[in-house]
């Protein structure tokens, strides 16, 4: 019963900034952004609990992305900031029906959006 619609993916030179928003239907869950290139595995990005209270990041990226939400838009998004190349990838937002699984991992997640495409050029 949960619909998501990721948008702000683009194209954007190296040191650039974009920022992803996710909207929702439905009730508020917890709610990550993964991200996936050719030939890799998809991976953690970002997640934010449904209470908005606690956010948790992969290490490589702590500093650099930041996740926010908009309970009363019913939208969670993702700042991305001093962009690298090597952060080319779809970026996908989910949704955690419950607290059962860990945020870090994508099968712990009930619901997902389309994608959107973030290139950033050299």
């Amino acid at each position: 019963q949960v619909q998501l619609v990721e948008s702000g993916g683009g194209l954007v030179q190296a040191g650039g900034s974009l920022r992803l928003s996710c909207a929702a239907s439905g009730r508020t869950y917890s709610m990550g952004w993964f991200r996936q290139a050719p030939g890799k595995q998809r991976e953690f990005v970002a997640a934010i609990t449904s209470s908005a209270d606690s956010t948790f990041y992969t290490d490589s990226l702590k500093g650099r992305f930041t996740i926010s939400g908009d309970n009363a838009k019913n939208t969670v998004y993702l700042q991305m900031n001093s962009l690298k190349p090597e952060d080319t990838a779809v970026y996908y937002c989910a949704a955690k029906r419950n607290q059962r699984g860990s945020l870090y991992y994508a099968l712990s997640y009930d619901y997902w959006g389309q994608g959107t495409q973030v290139t950033v050029s050299s």
